[in-house]
């Protein structure tokens, strides 16, 4: 027991020697400067730049260019496109170069259809909006073919389709759409558009 009390005096002994020879380290250390250049008269001008206590706030440049590229996406109400339509009776639509063979082998099914849109019971601002941020989010991800189904009609007023025109008109718009035809029977038929994707890749490569 003894030895144990005399060893801890020691520690205590040996732990206040170092702080004290650490704080007189720090002391000379504060006092180096003064030492080693002498006595030092202040500036009465000390000509120092004023510099604007608020800076600027940061200019929101991406947030514009968000707003920019909405503003090219957006689709109109009023766009015109029963000239661009082939005139069958399903009413398809091809792009400029896109070859008739393609809309044949999407109106076969030669493209498997790999999401859906439903716009069922949207009004029309709700399904413009859903439509564009659908195709928008499908050619991200690599999608290549989608279906959308805006209906027959058969539950508005009139008995006619309100968004399936409207629907076409939107597609037309996006850059997004090669090409698209109405379903078949068994996947939507009249109520329903089948709708090829540029491919994401060659999109970026442009």
């Amino acid at each position: 027991m003894a030895r144990r009390l005399r060893e801890d005096q020691e520690r205590r002994e040996a732990e206040e020697k170092a702080r004290r020879e650490a704080a007189a380290r720090a002391e000379a250390e504060r006092h180096l400067f003064s030492r080693s250049v002498g006595p030092v008269t202040p500036l009465r001008n000390p000509n120092v730049a004023r510099l604007r206590k608020h800076q600027p706030p940061p200019l929101p440049v991406q947030h514009w260019l968000d707003e920019e590229r909405v503003l090219r996406e957006s689709i109109s109400d009023d766009f015109d496109v029963t000239t661009l339509l082939d005139t069958d009776d399903q009413l398809s639509f091809r792009r400029p170069g896109i070859g008739v063979e393609v809309t044949s082998r999407l109106r076969a099914g030669h493209w498997s259809i790999q999401s859906q849109l439903d716009l069922h019971g949207l009004r029309v601002d709700e399904a413009r909006e859903a439509l564009g941020e659908f195709i928008r989010h499908a050619h991200k991800t690599g999608l290549r073919c989608v279906r959308v189904v805006h209906g027959k009609g058969l539950g508005s007023p009139g008995k006619s389709p309100v968004l399936k025109g409207r629907v076409h008109s939107w597609l037309v718009q996006k850059n997004e759409v090669l090409a698209f035809v109405q379903a078949r029977g068994d996947e939507g038929g009249a109520g329903a558009l089948v709708v090829l994707l540029r491919s994401a890749r060659k999109m970026l490569q442009k």
